[in-house]
């Protein structure tokens, strides 16, 4: 599991429990998916030479402790299942792991689906950028796949 972000928390983040707010940590659950797709090679000059961009279309998100307004977060993040192994794949399962202090704080679940923006629908991932999504692929952590429960 490799770090993806860390980010200082804003005051305008911080709720009237003076903790973070729960939209706040998607959000930077989001900032830790654009790092990835930095690294993996979907960045901005890919996106504007393609038209293609990673899009989200499901998320499942753990809230399991209060971070405080101080607080400074990291986030870990996992490239799980065989997806990006296969030819042709188009779909990348990612967990994001929200940790302070030695804490983790909150999970992401993600599932995201590589898009070419110009014909509105998925198309393969280009070789190299599956082969970096591949190479960094790891097992699943025990909580993925989870639905919600009663």
């Amino acid at each position: 599991m490799s770090t993806t972000l860390t980010q200082r928390l804003r005051p305008e983040w911080i709720d009237y429990n003076g903790h973070l707010s729960e939209a706040y940590y998607v959000l930077i659950f989001g900032f830790a998916t654009d790092a990835l797709m930095d690294r993996v090679g979907l960045d901005a000059a890919y996106r504007e030479r393609t038209g293609c961009s990673l899009y989200t279309v499901e998320a499942h998100v753990r809230y399991l402790r209060e971070v405080a307004a101080d607080a400074e977060v990291e986030v870990r993040t996992r490239v799980i299942g065989p997806d990006t192994e296969r030819p042709g794949a188009k779909k990348a399962r990612l967990c994001h792991e929200m940790w302070v202090d030695g804490t983790v704080v909150a999970t992401e679940e993600l599932m995201a689906l590589h898009v070419d923006q110009g014909q509105g629908r998925t198309v393969p991932f280009p070789e190299e950028v599956a082969a970096r999504l591949t190479a960094l692929g790891e097992p699943a952590p025990e909580y993925a796949g989870r639905s919600i429960g009663g």
